[in-house]
């Protein structure tokens, strides 16, 4: 369970405006690549599927990110709202990153989070799809961390 002090607006229930916000305060987190940081954003009891790894509280899912980021390189994230209502957003995404053998993917993937009261997520339902690229494929050029406000969006990207 969260405490009292730990509030992480937006609340729900989410509007369009809000869940869009939440999205891209997500983002952000995770393009931070700093595991503690973005486990602050769950609740202490949280709960994930991400392919076939599962958490269950916080500390996993802040070990679980650290194992990610350190075998997914030079990641860049962005994701983009699909559906929302009441405490949950439904959102697309895709990222890019390489292996420590130089070889590049992007994956695609969809989640489905479920919020607390104070605005911490308390469940997360991941599905990701891995497609090998080349590197003069790769779409997201910006400096490693939060993307530009005026670099395009998937949809923008055709993605």
């Amino acid at each position: 369970m969260s405490s009292d002090a730990e509030v992480r607006p937006p609340l729900p229930p989410f509007t369009q405006e809000s869940a869009i916000e939440k999205i891209r305060l997500a983002e952000d987190g995770w393009n931070s690549r700093d595991p503690q940081r973005v486990s602050l954003a769950y609740t202490l009891d949280t709960t994930w599927r991400n392919r076939t790894e599962f958490a269950r509280n916080r500390d996993e899912a802040r070990a679980f990110l650290a194992r990610k980021w350190a075998k997914e390189l030079d990641y860049r994230l962005i994701k983009e709202l699909w559906a929302f209502t009441g405490n949950r957003i439904a959102v697309r995404y895709a990222y890019e990153w390489h292996d420590d053998s130089g070889n590049w993917f992007r994956s695609y993937g969809n989640e489905n989070w479920e919020f607390d009261e104070n605005g911490l997520m308390s469940n997360r339902h991941a599905c990701i799809n891995d497609l090998p690229i080349k590197a003069s494929d790769r779409k997201f050029h910006w400096p490693l961390g939060r993307r530009p406000d005026d670099h395009p969006g998937l949809s923008e990207l055709g993605l």
